[in-house]
């Protein structure tokens, strides 16, 4: 299985510099000088890191390959790669290829829902589930709400906070359309199908991420 580290973004520039949405921990020894990377474009299989640099917020890298604009346009949305054979999971970390499918139990074993997938925060990450309703939640990965996560029986544990999910509803007047409070009811669910490099282990904040293939 590959792990998607980075996704090409933006040419910037016309010497062939893209600008990558980062999907690691480790962006400084993903995209080292000479690392090479598999890709998922036809065009280039392999690309070589040459360079990378940080601007604020947002990460560029120059490829040997890519010399011009031209080049670094047609990259856009190509996902960066490695093998995950190369890659050393922390203890408690666990990647979202491995997350997805998992039932969501609460702390007395009553079913909540089924991992759908995960979005990724700057303070912390979310877990989206799949309610039986079809409804979907997103639940902060964080300890004092994820008390477990359980690989092996295929589930997590959930101690959520009331309101979050739809058995726990708060009473509506009939004339209003208003969710109940805590609740994200959006229909495109499964919003982090691709399996990044990130890694994701319960902590006091976020997980820790790194992803695979879509």
């Amino acid at each position: 299985m590959k792990l998607v580290v980075a996704v090409v973004g933006a040419a910037q520039g016309l010497k062939g510099e893209v600008r990558v949405n980062v999907r690691t921990d480790s962006p400084e020894e993903r995209f080292a000088r000479g690392s090479r990377l598999l890709t998922d474009s036809q065009d280039y299989p392999n690309l070589t890191v040459e360079r990378m640099r940080t601007y604020k917020t947002h990460t560029y890298l120059q490829f040997e390959e890519i010399k011009d604009r031209t080049g670094a346009e047609n990259l856009r949305g190509t996902e960066l790669l490695i093998d995950t054979e190369k890659v050393e999971v922390e203890e408690d970390a666990w990647y979202a290829h491995e997350l997805v499918g998992l039932e969501v139990l609460d702390p007395e074993g009553y079913q909540l829902g089924i991992i759908a997938g995960l979005e990724y925060g700057e303070a912390q990450d979310l877990i989206v589930v799949r309610e039986g309703d079809g409804r979907i939640t997103r639940v902060p990965f964080v300890k004092e709400i994820v008390t477990d996560v359980d690989i092996a029986d295929h589930c997590i544990v959930v101690d959520a906070p009331g309101g979050l999910f739809s058995d726990d509803e708060i009473e509506l007047d009939e004339d209003t359309d208003k969710k109940e409070p805590g609740m994200s009811v959006n229909e495109e669910g499964g919003t982090c199908e691709v399996v990044t490099e990130k890694e994701h282990s319960v902590s006091d904040n976020a997980y820790v991420d790194e992803e695979s293939d879509k």
